[in-house]
């Protein structure tokens, strides 16, 4: 049978009278219920607590030194963000002086810990020797050490952002080790088979590898950036949001330090969203969910 007999004996299409719609592109994504998006729901849950703690306050009449409701706290964020960028009591100079603090400790402890891992993770014999000064420095608790660090390096910006290098140190540390442990000896063994250089190894295999395994220190690392400001600031500082946070509690002003929390928890957001889009960028190659990557142990 021909394809020319097939044409003809097929049943011819009835017409139609409407008119063919635009064509749609594929891959368009569908757009569904608004509802359904995970960001929306997220939302309404945060619409939902938060009403739920306005009206628990108001209702059972709590104190509003104990708990404020989140209308006050509502206010004092407004007022705060309303004055001047160089006003003392605003959150714009504190919250820019943490910032400081939080970008620069970050980037510096995140980037020696990364240099070291690297460093160890090619040299068995040198891991093998920091090892244990690594477990154990790890296990000192860094909150403790803060009022030392204080008096060493002063009432600065510098003793804060030492505090920051600590608590952002050892999470990349480690998970870099651990990331360049996690590679596949067979892409090391084929790239060997064909000539391949150290460097060239470290390159192509070691070093994408690696990759998620950094970005989850550094993950871990951009929390702690956020509590060690705070923490040194609470030791012992002239200027930042940890600061604001004791004056208005010497104030009673619970309200007011809630505010402070929540910029807190803002700059957190941010600085993880920044990272995730880095990490999209960089790790393009993997799949966006997560549940489909696999990770070579």
């Amino acid at each position: 049978m021909t394809t020319a007999m097939l044409t003809t004996d097929e049943p011819a299409a009835p017409p139609s009278d409407a008119a063919p719609g635009p064509a749609k592109p594929r891959g368009a994504p569908r757009r569904g219920h608004p509802l359904a998006s995970t960001r929306v729901q997220s939302l309404l849950l945060l619409a939902a607590l938060l009403g739920a703690w306005e009206a628990a306050v108001r209702i059972l009449k709590v104190p509003r030194h104990l708990v404020p409701p989140v209308s006050d706290i509502a206010v004092a964020l407004w007022r705060g963000l309303a004055t001047g960028p160089m006003a003392k009591d605003g959150f714009w100079y504190h919250g820019g002086v943490t910032v400081t603090e939080i970008l620069l400790g970050f980037l510096i402890g995140s980037g020696i810990g990364l240099a070291i891992g690297i460093v160890v993770s090619q040299m068995p014999k040198v891991e093998a020797l920091l090892e244990p000064y690594v477990a154990a420095l790890q296990s000192v608790p860094k909150v403790a050490i803060a009022p030392v660090i204080v008096v060493w390096l002063g009432f600065g910006i510098g003793s804060k952002v030492m505090i920051i290098c600590l608590l952002t140190f050892f999470p990349v540390l480690v998970t870099s080790i651990a990331g360049f442990k996690a590679v596949d000896p067979d892409r090391i063994d084929l790239l060997r088979s064909l000539s391949a250089t150290r460097w060239q190894i470290f390159r192509k295999a070691k070093f994408p590898s690696a990759l998620p395994y950094i970005f989850a220190g550094l993950n871990m690392a951009a929390a702690f950036s956020v509590v060690g400001a705070v923490v040194g600031e609470f030791v012992g500082a002239q200027a930042g949001l940890g600061v604001l946070i004791l004056q208005m509690e010497a104030q009673m002003d619970t309200g007011g330090s809630f505010a402070v929390c929540v910029l807190l928890s803002v700059i957190g957001i941010l600085l993880t969203w920044l990272l995730r889009r880095i990490e999209r960028r960089v790790l393009h190659w993997m799949p966006a969910d997560t549940s489909q990557r696999t990770v070579n142990v």
